[in-house]
């Protein structure tokens, strides 16, 4: 081993024992040469390295000074197979390589970051992002995508900022995404529900919702629905937009999983949009991680003014650090690459689920897609509590739907079934599990 390694390694070990604490001074460099016999340039060479890894920071004629001394830890293994988390794993996304990507968009972009951005987003992200959407068949124009701080924040001004239909109530599908019901129930929103099934929504029932109520636009995931895992089918997908047109109804898309799609002729409702009807959203979460907090908007040309200007009531603009370090992850080719790898990490395993269920819950509505999560539709006789209890004192974790549906919307009894954390193997031996206690009479109501 080098001499310089031989230094790195011994302070290293020093500061993640605690002997330098956080924000506590190392030796100087003259104690340093003395301590370890060595020259000044070893020294330096070894803090060098430790400077690169964010594990200590120089000020200049004061010293060195640890940033954090807590060592990252891999998650220890557990017994638990749990169905229940929507979190992407871990492991999947390569952290180290979106590391470089922000610690070269805070060297090369300093100017731009540490003043405030742009209203809509910064220009080079959204220029890259463009390139992107159309990926996903998402043709648009520059000025019409909007940088947000996450597709949360898109949702939640969507949903209270007023419309050129000048309407008020928002119609969502039941169930539907949880925090965007939350959201909802929260702002006290109007809102009213559609029923949508494995087998998609009763486009008469649609139709006379849009001519009867006042709906300002209607929430839709038209891909991979969330609970469900369903996706509409091209004619459905034709006659909403059709609807929506003819009854001046706006339609909100979330397309969270536009990146785990495999089927090239699936492509989102914007896609066929030739109204200027459809306000697409894209999500990062899901292919990347949560905390990014950059998430992609684009809207017909009738909304964009009045959007931007509730979104600099907000936060004047998403935050430009992870907005630049996004645009190098996208322009240098990270991304693509990247999400090829989680999505294959992601497809495998949706292949499990669906085969397990095919082979051990047959006989139970679930999904046709092969995609991350699933459900399946459970008997009205099945004590839900219970059944959930039961397995989770044999280490399998399920998650109830009730924050999936609006207050007054009948809640259907369904059990989800997301596999984004649980490993490939475990996979099989959960779903028999749960075929096992759907056999046994105590989980039912007498």
């Amino acid at each position: 081993m080098l001499k310089y390694e031989s230094i790195y390694q011994s302070l290293l070990m020093q500061i993640q024992s605690g002997k330098f604490s956080t924000g506590a001074k190392l030796p100087s460099i003259r104690n340093l040469t003395q301590q370890y016999s060595c020259s000044k340039s070893t020294v330096l060479t070894a803090l060098k390295k430790l400077e690169e890894q964010h594990i200590i920071y120089a000020l200049p004629k004061s010293g060195y000074y640890v940033v954090d001394n807590h060592a990252f830890k891999t998650p220890l293994s557990t017994d638990i197979i749990d169905f229940a988390s929507a979190s992407p794993t871990w492991h999947a996304f390569p952290y180290k390589e979106f590391q470089h990507c922000i610690n070269k968009a805070i060297d090369t972009y300093q100017e731009e970051l540490f003043r405030y951005g742009t209203p809509k987003g910064w220009p080079p992200l959204i220029a890259e992002a463009k390139k992107l959407l159309e990926s996903y068949q998402v043709f648009t124009h520059n000025e019409q995508i909007l940088i947000t701080t996450g597709v949360q924040q898109a949702l939640s001004l969507v949903s209270m900022m007023p419309f050129p239909n000048n309407r008020s109530t928002i119609l969502v599908e039941q169930p539907s995404y949880h925090l965007y019901m939350d959201l909802l129930k929260t702002l006290q929103l109007p809102a009213i529900g559609i029923q949508r099934t494995e087998k998609g929504i009763d486009l008469g029932r649609l139709e006379q919702i849009f001519h009867e109520e006042d709906i300002k636009f209607f929430y839709t995931m038209p891909r991979f629905h969330n609970p469900l895992g369903s996706s509409y089918g091209k004619k459905e997908k034709e006659a909403i937009l059709q609807l929506a047109d003819q009854y001046n109804v706006y339609i909100l898309e979330d397309d969270y999983l536009a990146d785990f799609e495999f089927n090239p002729k699936n492509d989102p409702l914007f896609a066929d949009d030739h109204h200027d009807k459809v306000i697409y959203l894209k999500s990062f979460s899901k292919i990347m991680f949560p905390g990014l907090r950059v998430g992609l908007a684009v809207l017909p040309p009738s909304i964009i003014d009045i959007f931007q200007k509730h979104k600099m009531t907000t936060d004047i603009d998403s935050s430009m650090i992870s907005q630049a370090a996004l645009y190098l992850y996208l322009k240098n080719g990270m991304f693509e690459h990247n999400k090829t790898k989680v999505s294959n990490i992601y497809h495998t395993r949706a292949k499990i689920l669906h085969q397990s269920i095919q082979d051990h819950l047959s006989t139970y509505e679930s999904s046709s897609e092969i995609v991350m999560h699933s459900h399946i539709g459970l008997p009205k006789r099945v004590n839900l509590k219970s059944f959930v209890y039961h397995l989770h004192e044999e280490g399998i974790y399920l998650d109830s739907v009730e924050r999936n549906y609006l207050d007054d919307f009948y809640h259907e009894r369904i059990l989800k079934l997301n596999v984004s954390n649980v490993d490939a193997h475990r996979i099989e031996e959960g779903i028999r599990k749960i075929a096992s206690a759907l056999k046994n009479p105590q989980n039912y109501f007498l």
